[in-house]
């Protein structure tokens, strides 16, 4: 071998990375040590950047496009190596090729339950997971917070790294948004791109990348916040409430709950939907039907209508829309207080008042 071709061994003349793997993320030139001839050809391909450092410090970043490396065209690199007169010598600097394009289908997940305040429930308990694409938009932040001085960076090392920041971030980002657990739990097909916006800058800032999308698949909660979004969904879809408690009376019934601690409870719901209605209405009408035994006559009502002073059993099973058996079980028991006359019974309307404030 001459000296020439010795020589000439010793200057690298093209730098370029043709990457075929498709989960490179960034690859490290290797210079085998050699020095970089002055006018030598950088090829750059799509979707890649060349990012140059030397001695730590990061330099040019070159697009894709065939670039000849002279001092007119890498002045970071020509003040970092103080050339103060142009080089017309070889020289030596790292060169990194960083991947642009857009990385998809990549998975997330929390594998510890990470911890919601929420203005209902407090401190909640939730556990998610989901699907996220990304592209690489600084790659110095990038080269220095995530890949380090890895020759080779691929994309199974990057989910390892990028696990644990996913999460966090992720936490970060629902804290910011403010939430509520109730709409995490239940909307988190939309929840995901509302986040986008909140996600973006802190994963830029800190790691130089850009979520294009993210998806949240799933997110679990306590057994406690399940039910309360059960009870919500069941509430929006019950429209008018003394039809509900209607319905809830009529299904007790059916499922043969005939006890006297039933029938009380029973009663009880009962006379706060009359209470309700007779603040606004009065004293409703007598219901049609019926088959109580004929009762003593009752006590006078008050000149100007509504509850009388005094009522027996009878008058006071209308006013509630319930049954006599269902006011007879209460006085029994004692929940509802009453007056014995011989065989006959007597409510206040005092005792009625305590009874629905109880």
């Amino acid at each position: 071998m001459s000296i020439l071709n010795f020589l000439k061994g010793q200057f690298i003349d093209v730098i370029d990375f043709l990457d075929d793997s498709r989960d490179t993320l960034s690859y490290r030139f290797p210079d085998d040590d050699h020095e970089i001839k002055n006018g030598a050809q950088l090829i750059v391909r799509e979707s890649q950047v060349a990012q140059f450092v030397y001695l730590g410090e990061f330099g040019d970043c070159f697009p894709p496009g065939k670039h000849s490396l002279t001092t007119d065209n890498i002045p970071l690199l020509t003040s970092l190596k103080s050339w103060k007169y142009a080089f017309n010598s070889p020289f030596k600097a790292d060169v990194y090729f960083v991947t642009t394009r857009v990385f998809t289908g990549n998975k997330w997940g929390t594998a510890n339950p990470i911890m919601l305040r929420d203005a209902d429930f407090g401190i909640v308990r939730a556990r998610a997971y989901g699907q996220y694409d990304f592209k690489i938009v600084n790659p110095p932040k990038f080269l220095k917070d995530v890949a380090g001085t890895d020759e080779h960076f691929r994309l199974d090392e990057f989910a390892d790294v990028m696990r644990s920041r996913m999460v966090s971030t992720f936490s970060e980002a629902l804290a910011k948004a403010k939430v509520p657990v109730l709409d995490v739990a239940s909307r988190y097909s939309d929840l995901g791109e509302a986040l986008l916006p909140i996600l973006n800058p802190i994963f830029t800032e800190k790691y130089g990348l850009e979520m294009t999308s993210f998806v949240i698949e799933n997110v679990s909660v306590p057994p406690e916040v399940e039910a309360a979004i059960d009870k919500r969904s069941s509430m929006g879809a019950i429209g008018n409430l003394n039809d509900y408690v209607k319905f809830q009376m009529a299904e007790g019934i059916a499922k043969g709950g005939g006890g006297v601690g039933t029938m009380g409870a029973e009663l009880a719901v009962g006379m706060q939907v009359a209470q309700s209605m007779m603040n606004q209405t009065g004293f409703p009408p007598q219901p049609q039907g019926g088959g109580a035994a004929p009762a003593p006559a009752p006590a006078p009502a008050p000149a100007g209508g509504g509850i009388p002073d005094l009522m027996t059993p009878e008058q006071a099973a209308q006013a509630l829309g319930v049954s006599v058996e269902d006011v007879m079980a209460s006085l029994n028991e004692g929940a509802l207080k009453g007056k014995k006359i011989g065989a006959s019974w007597r409510i206040s309307k005092k005792a009625l008042d305590e009874f629905l404030a109880s």
